[in-house]
């Protein structure tokens, strides 16, 4: 539910402390604000909202005029970096990128886990990749002024353990399922550089419907894959749309519940009709209660069902 035009929406699974966490990204970034936050009811004994009352079930907030989502799921699912976040800074754009990139990294890695310190690397002259003390990961770079101009936010996807080697296939895959897209940038490992394996993608990049997101394979022993705690939400305009995106992209039937597919890559996505906003966000509890009923048992998401549930 995304109140920008973005097309795809990052969404993140938390255990418990959501709103800790959207509350310090939003204090820590320019230009940020929470636009909205639905609780789990309270009371409920039996079943998947049994004992959830007061917990988040939905939270949409902006960082600089990028949309997220986030929720409250319990421990199911943790946050790793195989999915994270590029943040870029261009001096062409701000004339204090490199000082706006410091403190912001000061920011994120209090109390996290530093990925690669903040320094000069062949492909920039300052980046650094942190965990945040929440547990999301996000890559801090200061981009090349003369190149293309990028958007700050753009989701990145590591390739690792059984899908390494696959980032390239993935960016042409998602280019065809999502219109008016196209891929960028794609360079590959060269030989000599063991684990890496030649001619996997070092870096990648697509536009996504205009949304750039950027993909790497690393054959390095990570101790983490792909998984529901980071899921990318794609809004529709209506059911042809569901159903495009939802056959498009399920490839693990057991994983399909509430909106929520895996595609044969093992990424998460949400395939959200626009129309779930405004029933969900009803000024009538009785009418929302009704349709997270709804939804709560189907696994693509039926408008017209949810339509039904609304209007009671």
């Amino acid at each position: 539910m995304p109140t920008t035009s973005q097309k795809i929406t990052p969404c993140l699974w938390f255990d418990s402390n959501c709103e800790d966490a959207i509350t310090f990204y939003t204090s820590v970034f320019p230009n940020s604000k929470i636009n909205h936050i639905q609780r789990y009811p309270d009371g409920v004994e039996e079943g998947p909202m049994a004992g959830m009352g007061g917990k988040v079930i939905t939270a949409v907030f902006e960082l600089d005029g990028y949309s997220f989502q986030a929720l409250d799921g319990g421990p199911l699912f943790k946050l790793n970096p195989s999915i994270s976040f590029m943040l870029n800074f261009d001096p062409s754009v701000d004339s204090n990128a490199s000082e706006n990139l410091e403190t912001l990294w000061t920011q994120l890695s209090e109390g996290g886990k530093i990925m690669m310190p903040l320094g000069e690397y062949p492909f920039s002259r300052l980046y650094g990749w942190v965990e945040d003390r929440f547990g999301v990961s996000w890559q801090l770079i200061l981009t090349n002024p003369d190149g293309e101009l990028r958007p700050h936010f753009i989701p990145s996807l590591l390739f690792v353990g059984d899908v390494c080697g696959k980032a390239q296939e993935a960016l042409t895959y998602y280019s065809e399922v999502f219109p008016d897209s196209r891929l960028g940038t794609i360079v590959l490992w060269p030989g000599g550089m063991s684990p890496e394996v030649e001619g996997n993608v070092m870096f990648g990049e697509a536009a996504l419907s205009g949304q750039w997101i950027t993909a790497m394979d690393s054959a390095q022993d990570h101790q983490f894959a792909f998984n529901e705690a980071i899921s990318l939400s794609v809004e529709c305009a209506d059911q042809a749309e569901v159903d495009h995106y939802w056959d498009l992209l399920s490839a693990v039937p057991e994983s399909e519940q509430c909106g929520w597919l895996k595609d044969r890559f093992g990424v998460s996505w949400q395939i959200v009709p626009k129309q779930l906003g405004e029933f969900m966000g009803s000024s009538d509890p009785e009418r929302s209660a009704r349709v997270m009923t709804a939804f709560m048992s189907m696994k693509k998401f039926d408008i017209a069902a949810l339509q039904a549930a609304y209007d009671g």
